[in-house]
């Protein structure tokens, strides 16, 4: 019997013990559509049947899993990821000192701007511990063979011994995405048919069948590999003279290459590489030219665009906190008129003239405005969405199960853009399940799609207290028909919460 049937048989026997567990998610919202029950992911985290070295390398005898020294020395699959994050780093600490020449940068005490230390990506003493299993069926538009995405997300954390031999541990801010595809083509059920996209979904929705964690049965395989995402806090300056407090995310994504066996630096989806562009013309008139051609603003409204990677970076560093408005969460995109650039990639009459011709054909959803269009140049891009309603620079930094007593910060599993999203894909697995085409499309990532339910009325997420709004419908100005659908509930009102002349937060009315 191969090494991979063992370790197939023994997830059928670690699940017929936890499948109740599946069946008690915390939280309607995320039901079929995400595991972030903490006992659930302790125990497939500590039974290693889901960890980061079990997934890449099946063959391995021991029964642990990897610390980082050795998972990133061990699996040749990984070893590409060190020297790319290390030469962001020798980057971003480079732009600091030019930027900041008065102010330190370094790891540990008595710097005034404190980098995450790369030695915990070395260390004996840390390894990444799962904090989440989220499935992402509504991007199959990127890939419909592989019917869209399942996510298994990593958390960064140390583990250390006092000397009275007291354990604890800590979690260290970053994550690590290791991305599936929802299913291997060549994949078959028991009947020796191809599982098909509709099956994954149904075992989904089921959510108490192990099989549906990667569809249609567990096989670590090359095939299902598609690529690995990082998310670090690389630095934090707290309030000075020179700045107010701000803490830096650095994103990378690594794309599996089968033939060499290996995940290699790659872009990131949609995020625009502003330097290069601004700095060559042809190439700026080239991306103009695309993102407005009929058919890709079409899909730029819908929130499904995919920019081709001649115009896309390698990294991004994410600053937190920003701001309401699309220009203030990356006030350095600079591609719109008005924001400080002199040669802008889009004018307002560039605009103004697409979204015209696109609304006479009956293809505009949610961009009706230049304000529309800004702020879906932004949260198309992997920044300016991790910059909406996050968790600090985080959509899904997962429940602390390390923890006896876990603090409110992190009692949460994830941001209210990430479950606001959830009635959205629920909709599409649903689709996918009865065998229908399902509609990929998405609002705006500060107020979700809701396609008719009313199941986020009242909440944070849609039109209760905290949710994001539109200043216009409150008075303070003619309303923008990009978010004139962002009302307050009975009884609250829109009200002004940070520098933003457009979008504010629903709050109890006062007299």
């Amino acid at each position: 019997m191969s090494r991979a049937l063992l370790i197939l048989l023994a997830v059928v026997v670690f699940f017929s013990g936890v499948t109740s567990l599946f069946a008690a998610e915390n939280g309607p919202l995320t039901r079929g559509t995400a595991i972030t029950d903490p006992d659930a992911l302790r125990k497939l985290d500590q039974s290693d049947v889901l960890t980061v070295s079990r997934l890449l390398w099946p063959e391995r005898n021991a029964n642990f899993p990897l610390t980082t020294d050795l998972l990133f020395s061990s699996l040749p699959q990984l070893k590409e990821i060190p020297p790319a994050i290390d030469a962001e780093f020798d980057r971003y600490i480079a732009q600091q000192k030019a930027a900041w020449p008065t102010e330190t940068i370094g790891a540990g005490e008595g710097f005034d701007v404190q980098l995450f230390d790369r030695a915990n990506l070395k260390s004996p003493h840390t390894r990444f511990v799962l904090t989440g299993i989220v499935n992402r069926m509504d991007r199959a538009y990127v890939s419909e063979e592989s019917c869209g995405e399942i996510r298994l997300i990593y958390r960064l954390a140390r583990f250390e011994t006092g000397p009275d031999g007291s354990k604890s541990a800590t979690r260290l801010p970053m994550t690590f995405n290791l991305v599936m595809k929802a299913r291997d083509a060549r994949q078959t059920d028991a009947s020796g048919k191809p599982v098909t996209c509709a099956e994954v979904a149904r075992r989904w929705l089921d959510n108490g069948d192990w099989q549906g964690l990667i569809g249609g049965g567990f096989h670590p395989s090359d095939a299902m590999l598609d690529r690995i995402e990082t998310n670090i806090q690389i630095s934090i300056a707290p309030k000075s003279a020179l700045h107010d407090f701000r803490s830096d995310y650095l994103l990378k994504v690594f794309k599996y290459n089968a033939a060499t066996k290996t995940f290699q630096e790659s872009t990131l989806e949609n995020q625009i590489d502003r330097d290069r562009i601004l700095a060559d013309d042809a190439l700026r008139r080239e991306f103009k030219d695309w993102l407005l051609a009929p058919e890709n603003l079409r899909e730029f409204d819908r929130g499904t665009v995919l920019v081709p990677e001649k115009f896309l970076a390698r990294a991004a560093v994410v600053p937190t906190p920003a701001g309401l408005d699309a220009s203030a969460m990356q006030p350095e995109f600079g591609m719109m008129q008005g924001e400080g650039k002199s040669d802008p990639v889009f004018t307002d009459n560039d605009v103004v003239g697409a979204l015209k011709q696109a609304a006479a054909r009956g293809e505009i959803q949610n961009i009706r405005s230049v304000a529309g269009f800004q702020r879906r140049l932004n949260d198309v891009t992997c920044a300016g969405c991790h910059q909406t309603r996050g968790i600090g620079g985080f959509h899904f930094p997962g429940v602390d199960w390390l923890a006896d007593k876990p603090s409110n910060s992190t009692i949460v599993p994830a941001s209210p853009h990430f479950f606001g999203d959830q009635v959205r894909r629920r909709d599409i697995l649903t689709a996918f399940a009865v065998g229908k085409r399902p509609d990929f499309s998405r609002g705006f990532a500060s107020r979700p799609q809701t396609r008719g339910s009313a199941e986020l009325t009242g909440t944070e997420y849609q039109d209760g207290w905290g949710a994001h709004c539109s200043l216009q419908n409150a008075g303070s100005g003619t309303p923008d028909r990009s978010f004139t659908s962002w009302s307050c509930a009975k009884g609250l009102t829109c009200q002004a919460a940070a520098a933003s002349r457009r979008i504010g937060m629903c709050f109890i009315k006062t007299r």
